[in-house]
Order: C-alpha cells, then structure tokens, then sequence
C-alpha cells in the first residue's frame, strides 16, 4: 500500500526556501517554478498602481504575490496570487492582523499566465477563486496582451491592449489602462 501525505495549511507555512513556490491544493503540494522577469514586471506594474489607488482612498490593503489564501481546509487548500486587494469591510469582519494564511479569498485576484501555467490549469484556478469568495477575477495573458475579467464563471469581460481594465464595484474609481500594462520592453520579451 502506498500511502500519499496530506500536508495542511500550517504544514506549507512551515515548508523550508528551496527556492521553489509551492501552493497546496486539497492537501497536495503543487510545486512551480519562481517565475521570469516578464511574469514579474506585468505583476508590480499592476500592484504599484493598485496600491497607490487603495491607500490613498483607504479601501483596503493590496497583497504582493506569494501572499498565500486559505480557501477551504480538510484537505486545505492554500493559494497565492500575483496581486490580491483585500476590502476595508472585509478587513473589519476577519481582522487586519490574520497569523497564517487569510481565511478565504480576497476581493480582486490577478493572476499573470506564466509560460509554465496551462490554460487549463489556469481556468481551473479561476473557479477556485470565486468558489472561495473572489468578487472578480482579473488574468493576464501576457502571450495575446489579453485581459479576462471574471465576476463569475459565465460573466467574463475580454480586454484588448487598447482597453482600460476597471476595478468596477470592487475596486471603485480604480482604472488602469492595458496600453500602460503591455508598455515597453518587458511586453517585447517572449520569456515570461
């Protein structure tokens, strides 16, 4: 008989840097590589902008990626997006100083296609979010220079590099134009 181990959210907390990223998914360690330099650059350009929006309107905090969320435990599961924008009201109701992982999902996820990700893997990401609670979201393609902004799994919005992504009800007044994302270098570069 072989016996496979079901690790916990306190069991991935405690993992030591090997240098991988490691997400936990109905109790199953999933090992990714650190991602490239392109991957890196879409996911700050998003943040900083995101940051300086909330904090100066006070809606919340914005998580850096590796941030990891609890969306549902025995098995657990424990995933990290990109970018995370957890509410001022949610914040009230679970606690600003959470030990661990965040009890469930945040407001707004991003997440950035790495040249590792399948397009499965990533759809089936996508439901993990807004089954844990995820009120929108927001994934990067940067291959087409695409944006999917999902509300739900039949609510789906396709942007174009000539298109603004909007925080919407989720983020109100936030804007951001894809022109601005997919500038530069670092959208010239195949490597992700």
């Amino acid at each position: 008989m072989v016996s496979v181990r079901v690790f916990t959210a306190d069991d991935l907390l405690r993992l030591p840097d090997d240098g991988w990223r490691y997400e936990l998914v109905r109790g199953g360690l999933r090992k990714m590589a650190p991602a490239g330099k392109h991957h890196g650059v879409l996911a700050v350009r998003v943040t900083w902008r995101l940051a300086q929006y909330v904090e100066a309107h006070s809606l919340g905090d914005v998580c850096a990626a590796e941030t990891g969320f609890r969306l549902s435990s025995a098995p657990d599961t424990v995933l990290a997006p990109d970018v995370a924008f957890i509410s001022r009201q949610r914040l009230s109701e679970v606690g600003r100083e959470v030990e661990g992982y965040w009890p469930g999902a945040p407001d707004l996820v991003v997440e950035v296609i790495s040249p590792s990700d399948t397009y499965t893997e990533v759809d089936t990401k996508v439901l993990k979010w807004l089954a844990g609670g995820a009120r929108m979201v927001v994934v990067i393609n940067p291959r087409t220079k695409r944006v999917a902004v999902y509300r739900s799994p039949t609510d789906v919005t396709i942007l174009g590099d000539r298109d603004v992504l909007d925080g919407q009800d989720v983020v109100p007044g936030w804007t951001m134009a894809l022109a601005d994302l997919f500038a530069g270098p670092a959208s010239e570069s195949a490597e992700s």
